[in-house]
């Protein structure tokens, strides 16, 4: 009977011991996840430089003009993961300066270019039409269109993993996807803030 008390009780403290080590860990999990939107805090190990640069060019207009002064985030998203319509810093070589795009395609969308009733190209991206800060669809024709072209036919009309399509905020295009493809992640350096 001795035996059996003893052996309750050993295993009563184990148990004891263990509920207590789970409740701090459940306690560190929740401090560690607690931010003001909800997300996930990344530890404090994560390194991100902040810049504020002025705008260049026009591509992203009328959503960002050109002469605006934004934030930019290099390192985030060693962080962070991409997420659709960030405002991101691309690394576009042959340019001394980072190019600022809009993330319209994600690792896993599928993407198609498809012929409207204007005889021009429009893209889908999981079976919707992909439209501008404007509501307006991009349009492709010529280069641009033969460009994303190659891309759809290599990938049978999927984003392949640590791949994205980016986009500026003009229709009929920039230097963007329709210029330069599909890009990796490690060439995307930065996230943008108004």
């Amino acid at each position: 009977m001795l035996f059996i008390l003893k052996n309750l009780i050993s295993k009563l403290k184990f148990l004891v011991l263990v509920s207590i080590c789970l409740a701090g860990a459940f306690i560190g999990l929740l401090v560690w996840t607690r931010t003001n939107n909800g997300s996930i805090q990344k530890p404090s190990s994560c390194l991100i430089q902040e810049e504020i640069r002025i705008v260049r060019g026009n591509s992203l207009e009328p959503l960002i003009t050109s002469g605006s002064k934004v934030k930019a985030l290099f390192g985030y998203y060693n962080c962070y993961e991409i997420k659709r319509d960030d405002l991101v810093l691309y690394r576009y070589e042959g340019n001394k300066d980072p190019l600022l795009k809009i993330v319209k395609g994600l690792p896993g969308d599928t993407f198609y270019l498809i012929l409207n009733h204007n005889n021009i190209y429009n893209l889908l991206i999981n079976g919707k039409i992909v439209v501008n800060s404007e509501g307006k669809p991009y349009v492709f024709f010529g280069s641009r269109y033969k460009m994303l072209k190659l891309y759809e036919d290599d990938y049978h009309g999927i984003i392949p993993s640590n791949t994205y399509l980016l986009l500026g905020n003009q229709i009929s295009g920039s230097i963007d996807a329709g210029a330069f493809g599909l890009v990796s992640k490690e060439d995307i350096i930065g996230k943008v803030e108004k």
